[in-house]
């Protein structure tokens, strides 16, 4: 799936209108509709703005839209509070710098030091296309075993095991999706995002489907499952903390509710990976090789 980053604005204001339905809003749905969703002329209206600039605006024939506008819009098409700062992101986009060559990402020795010293908790660092830099032992071990164990977008769409992984996969499916596009935010040009959308389109049409709705879904705090192969079935929640010192990198922390099954598992899990090194692992993103483009073998 190509991304077409000349208008961004347009892309995500089209799929937004077609996940709503008028019903929804109180609106007739009508016996000749022909449209996904609402009509462009129904957006305009709800948002109090004329259908031809409405119309411009997902042409990207018009671009600045201001901030005004884009509030009413955002209220029209009941957008949440992440997806309205997505939408005045959109709307106002930073200039485009000259894009430095792709390096490799690095954490920081001391956030090494300090999650290998949490022995209890399991700890990884990700990159903006979730891609895991480091981790420590009990980070290691949750997520070890499947073929994407280093990449959890992949994991998520690509790797076999994944659904019996996360008992709640849809879900997880879902939000793996939206933190993408939330953690990117406006750069659509970074190479490795273009790599990863472009493959994963290609090998999972449930990705394909999740891209196309422009949901943005910021990675806070949330309770996940897992069906891990060694201890079974755990209930963690997660922090997802900014690295301000390397813009970009998250890193998450997972714990199990005091006394619970899961904070027994955990510890069992623990108890099985003593013997990994005692300091965090600075794990290497492995290497994709991109699809091969049409007339290529």
């Amino acid at each position: 799936m190509d991304i077409d980053r000349e208008n961004l604005l347009g892309q995500f204001l089209r799929a937004r209108r077609e996940l709503l339905r008028p019903e929804d809003l109180g609106m007739p749905a009508g016996p000749r509709r022909r449209v996904a969703g609402l009509r462009r002329e129904e957006v305009a209206q709800l948002a109090g703005v004329s259908a031809d600039y409405y119309v411009r605006l997902e042409q990207g024939r018009e671009r600045t839209p201001s901030a005004q506008v884009v509030d009413a819009l955002a209220q029209a098409l009941e957008l949440e509070e992440e997806a309205v700062a997505h939408l005045h992101r959109l709307a106002r986009p930073a200039p485009r710098g000259r894009r430095t060559p792709v390096r490799q990402e690095r954490v920081s020795p001391s956030l090494l030091r300090m999650m290998a010293a949490w022995s209890h908790t399991p700890a990884v660092v990700l990159d903006g296309c979730l891609t895991v830099l480091a981790s420590n032992a009990l980070g290691e071990a949750l997520f070890d075993g499947h073929t994407y164990s280093g990449d959890l977008v992949r994991l998520v769409f690509l790797d076999p095991d994944a659904r019996d992984f996360y008992p709640d996969w849809d879900r997880v499916a879902l939000n793996t999706v939206g933190g993408l596009r939330a953690a990117v935010g406006t750069d659509y040009d970074d190479p490795r995002l273009i790599e990863v959308v472009g493959e994963l389109s290609i090998k999972s049409e449930t990705f394909r489907r999740l891209w196309a709705r422009h949901d943005i879904r910021q990675k806070t705090h949330e309770t996940k499952r897992f069906r891990h192969p060694l201890v079974g079935e755990l209930t963690l929640d997660y922090e997802s903390l900014t690295v301000n010192g390397a813009p970009g990198q998250q890193l998450i922390v997972y714990q199990a509710a005091p006394d619970s099954p899961s904070e027994e598992a955990l510890s069992l899990l623990g108890s099985l990976t003593a013997d990994a090194p005692a300091n965090a692992t600075r794990r290497e993103p492995a290497q994709h090789q991109p699809p091969p483009r049409p007339g290529q073998s």
